[in-house]
């Protein structure tokens, strides 16, 4: 009888390749969220190797096969936890058809709950406070945050101004005076542990002013 695909021992080998492949892509998983809730409790000085490596149950030998030190495991946290915060605002970013008021105030809605949001603000203290200590925090922050967001919201702002529904000379700048508007109110007072309304509503409210202010900017 002739063999299946699946009897050659090549394609056994392939098979027991990407399992392995699939375990260490888990285990790398389990490990950045366990290790998230480390760094979101202790800070990033406080989270050593061995925390992470017993609240993750692993070895310190496992974890050090992931992650060369804790700067590299940091860095992966964020940059998986950013991608997953800012889906919401590219979604946002991929409808370039709505009438500018209305694309202004969906992304500012977004931006404002993705600013907001506890993880969020617990990560911009981790890097406020130990940035100076450990600058690769601010690099890492800024490459997979804001710069990220910056990129995005800059080259939408293009596409209006190529079909004239915006004006700027500087679409960076413009985006940069975006975000800035986005966190007044309540951010700023979260930032400081300041008792605020963070309800939808006041989102939202929040959202149409940041609208109004930039088109009073760079409306045509």
């Amino acid at each position: 009888m002739p063999k299946t695909l699946s009897t050659f021992p090549e394609n056994h080998t392939l098979q027991s390749s990407n399992g392995r492949e699939a375990r260490k892509n888990a285990k790398r998983d389990q490990i950045l969220q366990d290790a998230g809730l480390v760094f979101l409790e202790k800070g990033y000085a406080g989270a050593s190797m061995s925390v992470i490596a017993k609240k993750a149950g692993v070895s310190k030998g496992t974890l050090y096969n992931h992650f060369t030190d804790k700067e590299e495991l940091f860095s992966a946290f964020f940059r998986e936890s950013s991608k997953e915060r800012l889906q919401a605002l590219e979604t946002v970013f991929q409808d370039r058809e709505l009438p500018p008021q209305k694309a202004l105030e969906d992304a500012a809605e977004t931006l404002i709950k993705i600013l907001t949001a506890p993880v969020s603000v617990s990560l911009f203290r981790i890097v406020v406070a130990e940035a100076i200590h450990f600058p690769s925090l601010a690099e890492t922050f800024w490459r997979y945050g804001f710069s990220r967001v910056l990129t995005n919201l800059s080259a939408w702002f293009d596409s209006y101004a190529r079909k004239g529904s915006l004006q700027m000379a500087d679409s960076g700048l413009a985006a940069e005076q975006f975000i800035a508007i986005c966190q007044t109110r309540i951010l700023q007072r979260i930032h400081f542990g300041l008792p605020v309304d963070q309800s939808p509503e006041a989102i939202l409210k929040i959202a149409k002013i940041v609208a109004n202010s930039f088109l009073k900017i760079y409306a045509p």
